[in-house]
């Protein structure tokens, strides 16, 4: 499986059996997630880029997606005791690809959400597993290559820039708050080497900071067993797929990781 995924150095993680369950009974599925996830690729300007609402490389992902099929979908799970309602749990996942005759599986991106968010969508997976709803949850998130790479990455674009000062910043639309420049400003009188070194790391720990979602947390939670027993399917976005305004043939490509099936502790 994913073959263009793992030759553009994805990390692809299947735990409690997803690899046996997904390549016999979905491989079409898969096949699609291969095209639609493995076409991906982030302008560093994306990266820089500020503004509220969903990241553009979360809404170009969620369209090619529904695309193929894998639209949002909510579960109503209702108890009833002699014919009277004693409970009832929504469930919400923003894509679910439904292959009539053989199951269904759930979707999330957390592209830059704040990190809780890998334990509701786990415990959600989890509670939709266990009610016989979905056969597999996926979570497609930062790879830790992309993480460990954000702020050279965020640091090459503010040289190629020549960012030397607030007014630079302020003049590419971006609008940082005074507590941001105050980090600035502390950073280049405790040594930092340029203001492009000292802004780079104080945007990247203010936007992409280690409490957000990315590779590590997520890893942090499924072997310590948050989803098991829900069968899981792990994507990493690498640091290969940002581009700085060259052609994505020319760009290097990440070493090929093959897939890991980890299974979960059982609690």
């Amino acid at each position: 499986m994913f073959p263009t995924l793992l030759e553009r150095g994805f990390q692809v993680e299947f735990l409690s059996h997803a690899r046996a369950i997904l390549g016999v009974d979905f491989p079409g599925a898969m096949a699609e997630l291969d095209a639609v996830i493995g076409a991906l690729s982030i302008p560093i300007t994306e990266i820089v880029g500020s503004g509220g609402g969903e990241a553009k490389i979360t809404q170009r992902l969620r369209r090619s997606l529904a695309e193929h099929g894998w639209e949002k979908a909510h579960f109503t799970i209702e108890k009833r005791v002699n014919g009277k309602r004693r409970e009832s749990i929504s469930h919400e996942v923003d894509h679910v690809r439904d292959i009539p005759g053989v199951g269904v599986i759930a979707l999330e991106i957390e592209w830059n959400n704040k990190d809780p968010f890998f334990d509701r969508d786990l415990e959600n997976f989890k509670r939709l597993h266990a009610e016989g709803v979905i056969s597999v949850g996926i979570i497609v998130t930062r790879g830790r290559s992309l993480q460990d790479e954000m702020v050279p990455m965020v640091r090459r674009f503010a040289q190629s820039r020549s960012l030397t000062c607030d007014g630079d910043v302020l003049a590419l639309g971006l609008r940082p708050t005074t507590r941001q420049q105050d980090d600035v400003a502390r950073r280049m009188a405790g040594g930092a080497p340029s203001f492009a070194e000292a802004w780079a790391a104080s945007f990247c720990q203010d936007k992409y900071g280690a409490a957000t979602t990315h590779w590590r947390k997520l890893e942090d939670r499924v072997h310590r067993g948050v989803g098991n027993p829900c069968p899981l399917l792990l994507i990493g976005i690498p640091a290969s797929v940002v581009t700085f305004d060259v052609p994505l043939s020319e760009m290097p490509k990440a070493p090929v990781q093959e897939p890991v099936e980890a299974e979960l502790p059982f609690f």
